[in-house]
């Protein structure tokens, strides 16, 4: 079996968490808990005749500010980079986050997730799914939006 670690990464509260959970467990969940330092969650995956594990590693929130330890981010062959689409901040930390990250990781694939997308009207949500870039994705873990598609894409990323 092939494994492969992915790196949660992006500002305190954009849904990290939210993400793993409704993509490992099918679940969701209103509260709110920081994550402090790092948890591990598994996910067996079959990919074109490939047997593989996603090794997911839930970051605490992180900022331009207060960094992640670099320790974080050695052997990931993949990140996903997370913002709260209802806080701008957010959305505009994400490039030096994917900066900090490639620039110790530079093989590694990633995308992006502009999540919380079911706190939008119906047109914003249309607006923005058609402004970003190919590999980010509008995602919302309270609905289950695009989660698995954005899990799928990047484990297809990392092993064809």
């Amino acid at each position: 079996m092939i494994r492969k670690k992915v790196v949660m990464i992006g500002d305190f509260g954009v849904g990290k968490t939210s993400l793993i959970r409704r993509y490992v467990d099918n679940a969701f969940d209103d509260s709110y808990l920081a994550t402090i330092g790092v948890k591990i969650s598994r996910k067996a995956l079959h990919l074109e005749d490939m047997e593989c594990e996603l090794l997911i590693w839930d970051t605490e929130g992180s900022s331009p500010i207060k960094g992640l330890p670099y320790s974080y981010f050695k052997g990931a062959s993949g990140a996903i980079f997370v913002c709260d689409v209802t806080r701008d901040e957010t959305v505009n930390h994400l490039n030096e986050h994917i900066n900090t990250f490639l620039m110790l990781n530079n093989a590694a694939k990633h995308v992006l997730a502009y999540n919380k997308a079911d706190l939008l009207p119906f047109h914003q949500q249309e607006t923005l799914r058609q402004s970003l870039p190919g590999n980010a994705f509008l995602t919302s873990a309270k609905e289950d939006v695009d989660v698995d598609l954005l899990f799928s894409i990047l484990a297809k990323e990392m092993l064809l």
